[in-house]
Order: structure tokens, then sequence, then C-alpha cells
């Protein structure tokens, strides 16, 4: 009679180590699912109006993630695109410009969508999707300054210039005959203020970063170009940065393929609308 009760008791026993380890699998398999789930997607949140930080979720605006603040603005917009034709969810990693790539190839992030081109530097590192925006460069300046009127690249000789650190905006500036060219900047809200303060005199910009400067704040003024820089395809065009061999590059290319040009320039025009004033 002891050794039935004892066997029972053990069988019961057998039966509820199962059920937790099982319990266990199913809770860590569930982890794994979500994480999988997820589109992390790398921006800078500073760069309006391809992306910016805001304080609410108007206009479309995705939460960052580990923040209590918003991202906005073009490649917010884009990145909800890709994460819907992907099926999972998007997260926005707030990331300085510098950390984008090394996040991505550490696998922080799924994806680079922060107005980046698809320079040959690059493309050493890591792998970029077909286009999903295309601009020109622009000169960014004071209103009814010493440089409002330029008309050519060549006009601003002297002129104290800079842009951004590690872009291919910095190195375009050597193309102006007796530029004073400036150290290069984190990020644009800095140069935007050192333009204001008379640190710099202009800094060079893509198109729409330009039309935003100027609705954002009256003080300045956007130049475009009859004489301007010599650029390449890649350097002017954005595309979606990827790990190299990336399973994920043919289902994005797929993705933005749906998306018309038509599309692409009613999307940029509501961002440089509904861009913060501070950015």
């Amino acid at each position: 009679m002891k050794r039935k009760k004892l066997s029972f008791l053990i069988a019961i026993s057998l039966t509820m180590m199962l059920l937790l380890s099982a319990c266990g699998t199913s809770d860590s398999g569930d982890k794994g699912a979500a994480e999988k789930e997820t589109f992390k997607v790398g921006l800078e949140a500073g760069y309006a109006p391809f992306n910016w930080t805001q304080s609410s979720d108007a206009n479309g605006g995705v939460k960052i993630d580990g923040n209590a603040e918003y991202a906005g603005g073009y490649d917010v917009e884009i990145a909800k695109k890709i994460a819907d034709g992907l099926g999972k969810k998007l997260v926005i990693v707030k990331t300085e410009w510098d950390g984008l790539v090394p996040s991505l190839t550490s696998g922080k992030i799924d994806a680079i969508i922060a107005g980046m081109s698809p320079t040959a530097e690059r493309k050493e590192t890591i792998d970029f999707t077909d286009n999903y925006y295309k601009s020109n460069l622009v000169m960014v300046v004071k209103k009814g300054g010493k440089f409002d009127g330029a008309s050519s690249i060549q006009d601003f000789k002297g002129a104290k210039i800079s842009a951004q650190l590690n872009t291919f905006h910095y190195s375009v500036i050597d193309q102006i005959k007796g530029v004073n060219k400036q150290p290069a900047m984190d990020n644009f809200p800095a140069m935007r203020v050192a333009l204001e303060s008379g640190v710099i005199d202009g800094y060079v910009s893509e198109r729409p970063e330009g039309i935003s400067a100027q609705s954002a704040n009256e003080k300045y003024k956007m130049i475009e170009f009859n004489d301007g820089f010599k650029t390449s395809d890649d350097d002017t065009a954005i595309a979606v940065g990827v790990a190299k061999n990336s399973k994920l590059t043919d289902k994005i290319n797929k993705i933005l393929s749906g998306i018309s040009e038509d599309e692409q320039t009613s999307i940029m025009d509501a961002a440089i609308k509904n861009q913060p004033s501070a950015q």
C-alpha cells in the first residue's frame, strides 16, 4: 500500500515537472517570436523633414524606443509602410548619425531609414535597398545676408561653410574655390544655431531640409544653384541601409516599388508642413 502511494506521488511530481518545463519552453518561444515580429529602425530624429523628435503622436508620430518622445517625418512614414509590408511592428531607435552604421552591423537595429545616401564608401560596410527619395544639394544661408543672392557655388568664395560630419555634403565644399571650410558639425540643429549666430555663413544640405529650415525660421534662406555641386546619382539618392547580404533587401525593395514618385512627393510635402517649428 505504501509502495503504491509512493509510486502515485512520484508520478504526480513527474507530471508537474513536465508541465512546468513545457510552460517554460512556451514562454521562451513566445519571447523569441515577439522579438522576430519587430522591425527596428535607426534614425537621428533630428533631420527635418526626413526625421525629427516631437512630444506626442500627432501627425502619425511613432514612440521612440525607451523614450517619452516620438519621432515623425518622411523617414518615419516610409518606415511605417515597410513595417506594414513586412507584417512587423515598427520600433524607432533614436541613434546619433555616427552610431547608425555600427548599430546596424552589431544587430541593434534591423535597418537605417535616416535620409542616408548609398555612397560607395558606405557600401563597403553595409548594403542598401533601392532608392526611396532623390534630391538636390542646396546651401542654407541667412536671409538678407551677404550670400542671400547667390546663384552659383562659386559665389561662396571666402565664405565660412560647413556641413554634417561623415556625409558627402562636407566633401563637396571643396568644389568651392577659395572657400573658408569650417569643421564639420554633428547635426543640423547645431548648424542652424551656428548660422544664426554668425559662426558660419552657410551649410550644405539637401533640398527638403533647406525648405524645412526656411519654413521653420524666417531668418534662414535656401539657395538653389544654377551652377551647383557636382555629385553622383548615389550621392543624391536616399535608400534604406541593411546588413550585408540581408534577407530584408528584396522584401523591402518589393514594398518600395509600390510607392510611386507622386506618393513620395506627397509624403514629403506633408512632412514639411507638419514639422515642429523648432526643427
